[in-house]
């Protein structure tokens, strides 16, 4: 059956369409993805301003009627961090809901953990041991670990780096006592969780998921994107800690120019680098692989698994 899966992020709406049955690898067939970043469109009360709701409205008909001219039997549309943490997040579903058919389900964070886990564990399979699984959005960070395919740990921290860039890095380049303090904040909001983690063993295999991970990825050498999702991608801590002080004294302009880094992702590239390098750090990580499967395609194989 062709499937569609809409993912209402922080930074995105992205509908990607796949090709999928019961006990098969999920077959991509269609991307589509408009920047949207509702992580920034918030008022200072915290709710999602007019504006950003018929933008959001006009954007999930567009993803609909491209899903309907793709052929996609089925639409799986959710909703993350963005959604789940504004304050009139409930009238922004009953809009939604209303104009569009489209019923957002809301992942809390750990549900965003725990179906991220799935899909690194069924990209690695089961040889690659226990697994600890970091995955950088927009609004937030999902931390997961575990041997199994539902992991043992699995917590969310609001550490997304268009989040931190809109509440703490607003000059373009951003001051530098701007990153020194939310430097502290990060890597004190993580150390709270690390013994959560600490106590299960140290991990087999560590791995990053999320546009954020690639890019810094992408930049610190590894290969493109073009070259194929089978390519073995890593990441260390050393090119990261190299990375991190020329990002912070660069505009989003001069970003942009670095492989792999998109126009749309460019500005929150630092917040991001800050919070991949206090996690790898405080975790004791000094490589990390890069997997293309995520939040999107741990929603898609749940609902294969509990197909007939």
């Amino acid at each position: 059956m062709r499937l569609g899966v809409l993912d209402v992020g922080s930074n995105t709406v992205h509908l990607l369409v796949v090709d999928a049955h019961p006990g098969a690898r999920p077959l991509p067939a269609y991307s589509h993805k408009a920047e949207l970043r509702l992580a920034e469109l918030l008022d200072e009360g915290g709710a999602i301003s007019d504006a950003g709701v018929e933008r959001l409205v006009a954007t999930i008909h567009e993803a609909l009627q491209v899903a309907e001219d793709k052929g996609v039997e089925s639409v799986l549309p959710f909703a993350t961090s963005a959604i789940r943490e504004a304050t009139n997040g409930e009238d922004v579903l009953r809009r939604v809901t209303l104009e569009t058919d489209a019923a957002l389900q809301v992942l809390s964070g750990e549900d965003e953990a725990r179906l991220t886990f799935l899909a690194a564990r069924r990209w690695l399979g089961w040889s690659a041991g226990r697994l600890l699984v970091l995955d950088i959005g927009g609004g937030s960070l999902e931390i997961a670990y575990g041997l199994d395919e539902d992991p043992d740990v699995a917590v969310s921290l609001p550490l997304g780096a268009g989040r931190l860039t809109a509440s703490d890095l607003p000059g373009d380049p951003p001051e530098a006592d701007d990153v020194r303090t939310l430097r502290r904040r990060v890597r004190a909001e993580i150390a709270k969780v690390v013994s959560d983690f600490s106590r299960h063993g140290n991990p087999d295999r560590v791995v990053g998921t999320s546009k954020t991970f690639r890019q810094l990825a992408r930049i610190a050498g590894a290969a493109r994107s073009a070259e194929g999702l089978y390519v073995q991608r890593e990441l260390t801590r050393k090119k990261l800690e190299e990375w991190v002080p020329r990002l912070a004294v660069m505009s989003a302009e001069e970003r942009v120019t670095l492989p792999g880094v998109s126009e749309g992702r460019s500005r929150q590239l630092l917040a991001g680098a800050l919070v991949a390098e206090a996690a790898m750090d405080l975790f004791g990580v000094e490589t990390l692989e890069i997997c293309p499967w995520a939040l999107r395609e741990g929603v898609i194989l749940r609902r294969l698994d509990h197909l007939p």
